[in-house]
């Protein structure tokens, strides 16, 4: 038997694109995955839209938060909830092409990787392709991450068989990659694939855009959730500016 992925997304108000979502994971070609989607109170139809989904489809397992918690809360309760030996994820409002699952598995098997990444296109709401695509490294490490956090919780697939679950950390932002540095102290590297997967969709009122207001919040995880030094914080804050400014370079 195929081995089962869990596929972790957090929900909040995201009626407009969450059918989309939902559609391209069943149009993935390895089909052997439960899509655990928690909803975290949102104030417009996306819960029903996911259960008339998981009435036609028993994979789909939606979950409703009894109050609002936060991304974190919301991952990590689908994390928590996951039967799988293989962790995967996905935003309410990406898409993911049909061969995701099954490259990021091949790759993950063949080279006994445990954690890959993929690249992705982006693209506005409406998916006109408003940047190029995002082509990730061959390789990143736990270093590499601190100064520029190039996986992105629409492509990262994960072995928990060898790694274990872990819980993001509780914080408004960063958590994501709060997770990926917990799993790079325990192994050298996680691995890139250069073919594009995904599409990240960036919507107007993303705060992840808001790089002046995201500084604060940056210095606060390298200090706080990292446990770094004054400089150690400093330097890589000045490398996230940096390669933050080149990310989003049209």
């Amino acid at each position: 038997m195929k081995d089962l992925v869990s596929i972790i997304t957090p929900v909040y108000n995201a009626e407009k694109f969450i059918e989309e979502t939902i559609t391209s994971v069943q149009n993935q070609t390895y089909q052997n995955w439960e899509h655990i989607l928690v909803d975290d109170c949102s104030s417009d139809s996306s819960f029903k839209l996911i259960q008339a989904l998981a009435e036609q489809d028993h994979r789909i397992k939606p979950v409703q938060l009894q109050q609002n918690g936060g991304p974190a809360v919301a991952r990590n309760t689908a994390i928590n909830m996951a039967e799988g030996r293989y962790l995967a994820f996905l935003d309410a409002d990406d898409i993911w092409f049909d061969f995701h699952l099954k490259d990021s598995l091949e790759l993950l098997k063949s080279q006994n990787h445990k954690f890959v990444f993929a690249s992705y296109k982006r693209s506005d709401e409406d998916l006109n392709y408003i940047y190029s695509d995002f082509t990730v490294p061959e390789r990143v490490s736990y270093t590499d991450i601190l100064k520029s956090n190039s996986i992105s919780c629409l492509t990262a697939v994960i072995d928990t068989k060898s790694l274990e679950k872990m819980e993001m950390p509780l914080i408004r932002k960063r958590q994501d990659m709060g997770l990926w540095l917990k799993y790079l102290k325990k192994i050298d590297y996680a691995y890139g694939i250069n073919k594009t997967h995904a599409i990240y969709r960036i919507r107007e009122n993303s705060l992840s855009r808001d790089k002046k207001s995201l500084i604060k919040y940056q210095w606060e995880f390298y200090r706080k959730v990292e446990n770094l030094s004054f400089l150690y914080s400093l330097y890589f804050l000045l490398c996230w500016m940096y390669f933050g400014y080149k990310k989003y370079k049209k």
